[in-house]
This record gives structure tokens, sequence and C-alpha cells, in this order.
């Protein structure tokens, strides 16, 4: 599934208000930030990437990180319920694992936040 610019986490209050009053998930790699929206487009579902000097290192790092986080949720935002708002925060080991147990990590997340939503 294609990943739309509309999918983009952009303003300051969004993020703040993933972090408020969403659900954090720790994956170790990662961490996942998950809330459940009611507005004007309810089908679509929106990313955000953090990626710090701090966690992930140099810029170079940091776009990988991002690009591998992206690359997750484009791959696999069908299973996440319609409505839905993550934020990825990447940690330093996102760039140096498997892609595979990336993708193993962010789908088992994104089985349980469907199994959230329907309950």
């Amino acid at each position: 599934m294609r990943f739309h610019p509309e999918q983009h986490l952009r303003r300051k209050s969004d993020f703040r208000n993933l972090r408020e009053h969403g659900q954090r998930i720790n994956l170790g790699l990662f961490t996942l930030w998950w809330l459940h929206r009611h507005d004007a487009k309810p089908q679509l579902r929106r990313v955000g990437l953090v990626a710090s000097i701090a966690a992930v290192g140099n810029a170079v790092q940091r776009n990988l990180a991002k690009r591998r986080l992206r690359e997750l949720f484009r791959r696999h935002q069908e299973i996440l319920p319609a409505g839905s708002d993550l934020l990825l925060v990447a940690r330093a080991a996102v760039s140096l694992q498997p892609f595979p147990l990336l993708e193993a990590k962010f789908t088992e997340a994104c089985r349980k936040i469907a199994a959230l939503s329907h309950a």
C-alpha cells in the first residue's frame, strides 16, 4: 500500500495529543504511541516519526531509522484500525537490527492495537 503525504503527522499539536492521550507500547527497538481519532477522515491512518540525536545518533543514522520505520508503516498499515494515529520513536537499535525482526515486532504491536480497538 502506498504512503500518501496526508498520512504524515506534522503538527506539534498532533504529536503532543498522541503523547498526552495515546497508549504507549514499548517494543525495545522503538516505542509506539497509538491513538484512535474521530474526525472528518476516519479511514486515514497517520504516522509521525521521531529519531533524536541522543537516542539514535548522527543524521545518517537518524534518516536510516526513519526510513525503516516509515517502510514498516507503509507495508503493514492495513492491520491497524481505520482512524489510527501512530507515533514511532526510534532507538539506536532500529538501524542495527535486521528488518524482519523490526517487522515482526511492529506487526505484533499492530495486532494488539487492532484487538484493543475491537474490544
